[in-house]
């Protein structure tokens, strides 16, 4: 049952546009990423053609809104915890596993098909790799002062982003529990980062 049932009420830009994203998640939850169209998110939403158009303009549109939206919240998720975080190896490298796996989990399939829909468009592509280019400069900063090499190549970073892709999946679908996912590429990190090899690449 979508959340938007009830009484129509008039919304602000920000919190028409935060519906409509919540609209289109649960169609691709519900029915998949094949049934997001702009037209099916308005009449889930019970609104017109117009508006979801005029926050999106075409289907690429809001597809690039949906990872972004995740892509926020994965670093603000990063960001707090590693403001508190202890000075030390192992508790940096946790919280960077935790909060990708974590982040992704919440996620659910809606992020899997999301990012399944980006391929096979170059701008959609380029928008995906920007992100995790951007994530992997954050993870790289916050690790690089631990490193046994004098720098951590991104290579290295590369490595670590494909394997906490695919331990978030095993998570999604139920294959692997969270605890055992997370301290799986903690290891991974930690050895990465300790590895006096890290800087080739």
């Amino acid at each position: 049952m979508s959340s938007t049932a009830g009484p129509r009420r008039r919304l602000s830009r920000q919190a028409r546009h935060a519906q409509l994203l919540d609209v289109a998640r649960e169609v691709i939850r519900d029915e998949g990423t094949d049934a997001l169209t702009l037209g099916h998110v308005a009449e889930r939403a019970q609104v017109a053609k117009p508006v979801v158009y005029d926050h999106f303009r075409d289907r690429s549109g809001l597809l690039s809104a949906l990872y972004r939206e995740f892509d926020a919240r994965q670093h603000a998720m990063l960001d707090a915890s590693l403001e508190n975080a202890d000075d030390e190896l192992e508790e940096v490298a946790r919280i960077v596993a935790a909060t990708y796996i974590e982040c992704s989990r919440a996620e659910g399939r809606e992020l899997a098909d999301v990012i399944a829909a980006l391929t096979g468009s170059p701008a959609l592509e380029r928008l995906r790799r920007d992100t995790v280019d951007a994530y992997i400069d954050k993870c790289q900063k916050a690790l690089t002062p631990y490193a046994h090499a004098d720098t951590l190549g991104v290579v290295n970073f590369r490595a670590i982003v494909a394997a906490a892709e695919a331990l978030a999946r095993a998570v999604i679908a139920g294959e692997t529990p969270l605890d055992d996912a997370v301290s799986t590429l903690t290891r991974i990190i930690t050895a990465v980062v300790t590895d006096d090899r890290a800087g080739a690449g």
